[in-house]
Order: C-alpha cells, then sequence, then structure tokens
C-alpha cells in the first residue's frame, strides 16, 4: 500500500533519466533539481498555488463547521413547523451526484459574476451546503443530553446562548471531524477548481500539479512527483493538529474527563 507512496518520494530526488528506468525505491543519486524546477518552473510560482488553496481550503473549513452546526443545531435541538420534510429534503440532497447540479450552480455564479474567483468554491460553504456534515453533526447533538439545555435556560440563556456555550463546547470532537475532512476533500478537489478558476494566478495546488503534465510536448515528472510530495505535508500537518480531538471528549453524558 505504502509503495507508491515511496516510489514518488523516491522519484522526486531522482534524476528525470532514472524515474521510469528502475522500480527501486533508491536513487541512484540525489538531486533537488526536481523542486528547484517545480516551486519555479510555471509562470507563476507553486508558492503562489499554496497560498490559494490554503485560503481556500481554511475558509472552506470555517464556514462549514459554523453554517453545518447551526443548521444541525436547528435540526437537533429546536422545534418549528415543517421540520421533518426540510430534514429528508436535506438528506435527499446526499443522493444527488455534483455533476447534476454542476450547470444550474455554473449559470448561477455565471450571473453573479463570480466565475474566476474564489467565490463559488467558498461562499457555498457558509450556506450549509454540505448535507453530509450537517447529517454528522445532528446525530453528535441528539446524543447531548437535554437536561443540560434546561439548567441552561433556566439560567437566562436562550438558544443563541446554549448553541454557542453548551453545545459547541461538548462538540469538539464532531466539529475537528467536519473540519478535517473538509480541509480534506477542499485541498484534494480538482474538478471545482478546474471549473470555477481560469487565471493561473488563481490556481489551487491541484490545478498547479497538472500543469507540470503536457499532452502535446514533454512532461517534467521529476517537478510533478517533488510538487506532489510537497503537497502532502499541510493534509498531514493539519490531520495531526486536530487528531486529539478525534479521541478525547465525551459528549454522550455532558461531561469531559
Amino acid at each position: 500500500m505504502l509503495y507508491p507512496l515511496l516510489w514518488m518520494l523516491a522519484s522526486s530526488f531522482k534524476p528525470d533519466s532514472d524515474i521510469f528506468a528502475s522500480a527501486s525505491l533508491w536513487p541512484s543519486s540525489f538531486s533537488l533539481d526536481a523542486y528547484r524546477r517545480g516551486w519555479s518552473g510555471l509562470q507563476v510560482s507553486f508558492g503562489q498555488f499554496f497560498i490559494n488553496s490554503l485560503i481556500v481550503s481554511l475558509s472552506c473549513v470555517i464556514g462549514n463547521v459554523l453554517s453545518c452546526s447551526l443548521t444541525a443545531y436547528a435540526f437537533a435541538r429546536l422545534k418549528f413547523r415543517g421540520q421533518k420534510i426540510w430534514f429528508a429534503l436535506m438528506l435527499g440532497t446526499l443522493m444527488l451526484p455534483y455533476h447534476v447540479t454542476l450547470i444550474p450552480q455554473y449559470v448561477l455564479f455565471l450571473n453573479l459574476d463570480w466565475v474566476g474567483t474564489f467565490l463559488p468554491l467558498i461562499v457555498p460553504k457558509f450556506l450549509a451546503a454540505d448535507a453530509f456534515f450537517i447529517f454528522l453533526l445532528v446525530q453528535f447533538f441528539r446524543s447531548i443530553p437535554r437536561e443540560l439545555d434546561e439548567a441552561a435556560m433556566i439560567d437566562g440563556c436562550g438558544p443563541w446562548r446554549i448553541y454557542w456555550m453548551v453545545i459547541l463546547p461538548l462538540s469538539l470532537p464532531a466539529l475537528a471531524t467536519a473540519a478535517i475532512f473538509t480541509f480534506i476533500w477542499t485541498w484534494d478537489d480538482f474538478f471545482g477548481p478546474l471549473v470555477y478558476l481560469n487565471d493561473m494566478n488563481g490556481y489551487t495546488v491541484q490545478l498547479g500539479l497538472r500543469s507540470f503534465v503536457d499532452s502535446t510536448g514533454k512532461s517534467d515528472w521529476g517537478a510533478l512527483f517533488a510538487m506532489s510530495t510537497l503537497t502532502l505535508l499541510p493534509v498531514f500537518a493539519f490531520f495531526l493538529a486536530f487528531q486529539r480531538l478525534l479521541i478525547n471528549g465525551i459528549a454522550t453524558t455532558g461531561l469531559k474527563g
């Protein structure tokens, strides 16, 4: 399972002539030239692609965590007319392939003059567009004892303060799960940026990696593998930073050990 990843890492240090000449993981000679070519070999520095991806990914994390948790709180703890119908419709959107809604979304964003910017990638995350995370958080919020809500209401808390001061602090493991998956899926997303971004200065890392592969000429495989290796580092770092929250905290009893 690890061989392809290790082969990519080893190939990033090999001379171009040795990459496909041998299946060995140990380079015959080490070279950092692929990293230098990859970082500054395109019209735009690969560092700009990293910055663009970080802006999009972190914005999507913030938007998803805030909007999906707020929507899940309404479904899990509040009572309103048509609650079950709206919840069923929300779950129904999980069965719609992304490609089905792509054309109407593109037309909408085109009329808003958002195509060519980060807005089509970021704004929907602030509108609770990911039903999967809403469903995930609803199930987690329902496991929190309602007695905590009643105790907070006795102390004078309204729905907003209960959400902010009771539900969110007890839901850090679920929120961390939503944040980790949102970051990974957004960072690895290729199709969305491909559709909406048309300026190379605004490319994300996935579109930047594609730029090393030329179907009509010579592809720079060494630079591609080198930048692919660097592209994996933020994902690992984000996961390591939040993995503790995946295993710590017990929300079902309202207590943290």
